[in-house]
């Protein structure tokens, strides 16, 4: 869709308001081409000795209210307008985080944070203002251009008229020339300020990392560098902006030696008045406007147009996993997994290759195995964060697809390896899936992940903000945190993705042991590196290459002579050692 069927169909839902502005931009035009008129006659009605005292204040004072009107109706449709056009940006900001919000992991590995941040700032406002300023500009410009040529022609002299507007098509030919670069150079600066906010991003969301290494020179010589070509941009963007005015200034300058020769000459001929002459050069005097509004328009649009080539692939992508489900509940029931096969994009091995497994309501599953074993992997799948290639994941009987996303990720409690914690209080963060918890029922999910004694050393307990992505909390506080969230919520199956890393086994043991308490009935899921962590599971799998190499359980799995048996026997000697 074009950035022109865009707005128009804006218009469109929006007609009421436009076409308000449009009348009173109507009234504009007209006051505007009947004061150079009256002001002709004012003249000649001096020349001929007709205007005097009473008669002469009479005129001056139409003319007093004509101007008057014509300043209460620009502020009437300038209010009335931008009143409505903003709700364009509006709707956009909306669409965009709305389809943002419902794609998956692989839309976002092609994406750039700081990039998606400028389409939703710099971009739209762009477009905005193309649906606004350049739309409503056009249609005043336009406007008053027909009547005030139609005036000059008809009210005036043609021939005066027709040779006053020679220059006029040499700088229509310029726009055109012009308002190409224009674009170009508006597509390069928003995409440049996109780089430069997606750098700005990452420096502050690693700024631990950058000044651990070092890197703080670097860091700033690589801002100054894109910040440089941003200004650059930017500064080429706008100076083929101003060439619209020269060429504006050139045609109309052209045109006033034209009226004063030629219409000086029809003066001397007494084929036209001094009033008349004076007129038409009040009316060339309003075609400025026009002339330079439509450069504006032009530069407007051109903007618009490169902002909307960038916004309109996001807007229209196609999301990483359909939501076509109708199933608006999920029902507690068995987990079936049928030959699972699935491959990331651009990897030659599938991540997950066969897998099938059976898990009954309110038991525990233990899923383990060397790093890229594809734990994770059949998580997001769970989750429908991707689609598998092959085979089925049913819950209760219906596969996953049938449910709707909003039911299915509702009814499943996740604490992803790397817990995300927003900029807001402990307790805010813990209550974020059920804002309306009591803070009783907030501190028993704390001391469930035993967190509770932490936060209370914390030096404003429950209500210490905890800072852009949990910084001021260690990281295995931000596990436990994000832990004491998902345990908040009474959600059938809970999804451990090796939440325990960051935690000591003397805290793990406790967490676990309040796990066992508080699951009452509740499926659960835990991946972990730490063998310990799914000891009192009910059944165990064993990951490898993305197929299952193992499986039953714990105690099965050690008396055997596999992976897990000597994985446990390592770990266990390595704990001997350390306590020793």
């Amino acid at each position: 869709m074009s950035l022109y069927r865009l707005i128009s169909q804006f218009v469109r839902r929006h007609s009421l308001a436009y076409a308000v502005s449009a009348a009173a931009l109507l009234g504009v035009a007209l006051g505007l081409v009947w004061i150079p008129r009256q002001i002709g006659a004012v003249v000649d009605g001096l020349v001929a000795q007709r205007l005097s005292g009473v008669s002469l204040l009479r005129e001056l004072a139409l003319l007093v209210l004509a101007a008057t009107m014509v300043y209460f109706l620009r502020v009437g449709w300038r209010l009335n307008l931008y009143a409505t056009a903003y709700r364009l940006g509006v709707e956009l900001r909306q669409r965009l985080y709305t389809r943002l919000a419902l794609q998956g992991a692989h839309f976002y590995q092609g994406q750039r944070t700081g990039n998606l941040m400028a389409l939703a700032t710099n971009d739209i406002d762009a477009v905005e203002v193309a649906a606004s300023d350049a739309l409503l500009a056009g249609f005043d410009g336009a406007l008053t251009l027909v009547l005030v040529v139609g005036m000059m022609s008809l009210g005036v002299d043609w021939r005066l008229a027709s040779f006053a507007l020679l220059p006029f098509p040499f700088m229509a030919l310029s726009f055109w020339w012009i308002s190409r670069h224009v674009h170009e150079a508006s597509r390069l600066s928003l995409e440049r300020f996109g780089a430069l906010n997606d750098h700005v991003q990452e420096s502050l969301s690693g700024v631990r990392t950058v000044r651990a290494l070092g890197l703080q020179a670097q860091s700033e010589a690589q801002f100054s560098r894109l910040a440089t070509d941003v200004s650059q941009a930017s500064f080429d963007a706008h100076r083929w902006e101003a060439t619209y005015e020269p060429a504006v200034g050139l045609s109309l300058a052209s045109a006033t030696v034209i009226t004063l020769g030629y219409g000086g000459w029809l003066v001397w001929q007494d084929q036209l008045t001094v009033g008349k002459l004076t007129s038409f050069s009040l009316y060339l005097g309003l075609l400025m406007w026009p002339m330079f509004a439509a450069g504006w328009i032009l530069s407007l649009l051109e903007r618009g147009k490169a902002a909307w080539g960038r916004l309109e692939p996001v807007l229209d992508a196609p999301l990483s996993v359909d939501d076509h489900g109708s199933v608006p509940q999920v029902n507690v029931g068995a987990i079936a997994v049928q030959g699972v096969r699935f491959s990331y994009p651009g990897q030659p091995r599938p991540a997950l290759d066969g897998v099938s497994f059976r898990l009954e309501p309110g038991l525990t599953l233990g899923l383990v195995g060397p790093t890229g074993a594809g734990k994770s992997t059949l998580l997001r799948l769970l989750l429908r964060h991707h689609a598998p290639a092959a085979g089925t994941l049913r819950w209760d009987g219906l596969d996953l697809q049938d449910y709707t996303l909003d039911a299915l990720r509702g009814a499943i409690a996740w604490v992803p390896q790397e817990p995300f914690l927003f900029s807001a209080s402990v307790a805010e963060n813990i209550a974020l899936a059920w804002p309306e918890a009591s803070r009783e029922q907030v501190e028993q999910a704390a001391k469930l992940a035993a967190v509770h004694d932490d936060i209370l050393h914390l030096p404003q307990g429950y209500d210490t903000p905890v800072g852009e992505r949990g910084i001021t909390l260690s990281g295995g506080q931000r596990q436990r945190v994000a832990i004491a969230r998902a345990l908040l919520v009474d959600a059938p199956l809970l999804i451990l993705d090796d939440a325990l890393s960051a935690v000591d086994t003397d805290t793990e043991g406790r967490i676990l042991a309040h796990l066992r308490e508080a699951r009452a009935g509740r499926t659960v899921i835990i991946v972990s590196h730490r063998l310990s962590a799914v000891a009192d599971a009910d059944h165990t799998i064993v990951l490898h290459g993305g197929h299952i190499v193992e499986e039953g359980t714990p105690a099965a799995l050690v008396a055997g002579n596999g992976w897990y048996a000597r994985q446990w026997r390592y770990q266990q000697l390595q704990a001997s050692l350390d306590a020793s």
